[in-house]
């Protein structure tokens, strides 16, 4: 199979000659040098991937011949990632890697220690559409079919009132109480017969949440757990437990 990834909008997947983004169409004659009867892949970001012909290509046109499709298979549970907003540009790191390791969904989130802020919601817009555009990327380089959804950024609040009540929601926490991941699935397991479908997993900012936000964490139900022995950096601290997380449950 052609190690060439592009993606395709599920409505474009029907059109009897449908064409690659106007980006990827450069990206594809321009810079890869592809050329007509070469084979690229292509994917929905729903799960939906298959090779394709290039029957037409121009700088700013590649024409598809889209082959036999297959779907994906889901992941067996679903986690979503509510990050803190972190300083520079490891925003962009943790989107990156949480794509490669199984996130669904990702949350930014804005605390009272966030040091990024959002001038407006037109501001706030423009940055999720930034970060969902390198979720996209991360699907093309990793061979992921299906792209994590990365929500409109929410403060504790927010994101706690949106969240369902079946859901297991796990808080990265520095309490000496805090149980590991393993211990708190394991306890799910025991009382719920299996393993969660649905997992939400919240990691605090650079000094963490405040201690009036981990009343609001906890009291909505939140597991703290414990990310080891020493002090992780924000975005260390997310992708361990999404490690962690894919070891206990893919």
């Amino acid at each position: 199979m052609s190690t060439h990834r592009f993606y395709l909008p599920p409505d474009r997947w029907a059109e009897e000659a449908p064409e690659l983004e106007q980006s990827d169409a450069h990206h594809c004659a321009d810079v890869l040098r592809l050329g007509v009867g070469e084979t690229v892949v292509i994917f929905d970001g729903l799960g939906k991937v298959a090779e394709a012909e290039l029957t037409g290509v121009h700088r700013k046109q590649c024409v598809l011949r889209i082959g036999h499709a297959h779907i994906t298979p889901a992941l067996r549970c679903a986690i979503t990632l509510v990050q803190a907003i972190p300083k520079g540009k490891n925003m962009d790191l943790i989107l990156q890697k949480g794509v490669e390791l199984g996130a669904s969904r990702i949350v930014p989130l804005l605390t009272s220690r966030t040091v990024v802020r959002m001038d407006n919601a037109a501001d706030a817009e423009r940055k999720r559409e930034r970060w969902q555009q390198i979720a996209l990327e991360a699907c093309k380089q990793c061979g992921r079919n299906s792209m994590p959804e990365v929500a409109a950024p929410s403060t504790v609040e927010q994101f706690l009132k949106r969240l369902s009540s079946k859901e297991l929601l796990l808080v990265a926490s520095l309490q000496p109480d805090a149980r590991t991941i393993k211990e708190v699935l394991a306890a799910h397991a025991s009382s719920r017969g299996d393993l969660p479908n649905s997992i939400t997993v919240m990691v605090g900012p650079e000094g963490d949440f405040t201690p009036e936000e981990i009343t609001l964490i906890t009291a909505a139900g939140a597991a703290p757990v414990t990310l080891g022995p020493t002090i992780l950096r924000a975005e260390t601290a997310a992708l361990y437990c999404l490690s962690v997380l894919g070891h206990e449950l893919f």
